[in-house]
């Protein structure tokens, strides 16, 4: 995920507001407990994520893929003050590491944590979502998309992370089918006619699709 060289990156964070003691104290337990912490949105792209939320204003949001509560605690940051956002992850393990941050920050009230497969809870929710985070398995991203398109109100967002998977959807003889299905997963969405989007290379790529 290293686009830019460690020097460039360390500069762009130290110019970058930081993040709170529940957020640093989630991004070190995450390291030293955690397996595969890479996948921790972390202090850059977390404050991205919070910086759109409170552009957005948003009254609902819905997460996919919560790993360990650290972008959904950023995202949470924007939400009006009778907004909730709703994160689902699969992984039961997981679940007690999560709460207990979740339950540590002043936004807990805010936040619904559900455990289970969202390609059997979606279908079930019934809220209009000002916001989409999708950050869970690569393969079902599509689906995903699928399910919460019209969710999402009109002029709301979705966006989804890894979708430059290591700078390997730029790479046509990288076919891992990680890869073959998330390059097929933004061309997809840049050629969405309900849509305007854009791909930035933030950290591991974050496309931001707004429905007209």
């Amino acid at each position: 995920m290293e686009f830019i060289s460690d020097e460039l990156d360390e500069y762009c964070v130290a110019h970058t507001s930081t993040e709170n003691e529940i957020l640093s104290k989630l991004n070190r337990e995450t390291h030293a407990k955690v397996l595969q912490p890479r996948m921790l949105s972390g202090h850059f792209q977390g404050r991205f994520l919070s910086m759109l939320s409170h552009m957005i204003r948003p009254m609902n949001i819905l997460e996919i893929g919560t790993y360990t509560g650290y972008s959904a605690l950023c995202l949470a940051e924007g939400l009006q003050e009778n907004g909730k956002l709703l994160t689902i992850d699969v992984n039961e393990e997981l679940e007690d590491f999560v709460r207990s941050f979740f339950n540590q920050s002043p936004l807990k009230d805010k936040i619904e944590f559900r455990i289970g497969n969202a390609l059997e809870i979606i279908p079930t929710l019934t809220q209009t979502f000002d916001l989409v985070f999708i950050d869970a398995d690569k393969l079902n991203y599509d689906k995903y998309y699928d399910l919460v398109f019209d969710k999402v109100r009109q002029g709301g967002y979705i966006i989804s992370d890894n979708v430059l998977w290591s700078g390997k959807v730029a790479d046509p003889s990288k076919k891992d089918k990680d890869t073959v299905s998330i390059r097929a997963f933004n061309q997809k969405l840049h050629d969405d006619p309900r849509t305007e989007n854009i791909l930035l290379p933030i950290r591991d790529g974050l496309i931001v699709v707004r429905k007209l």
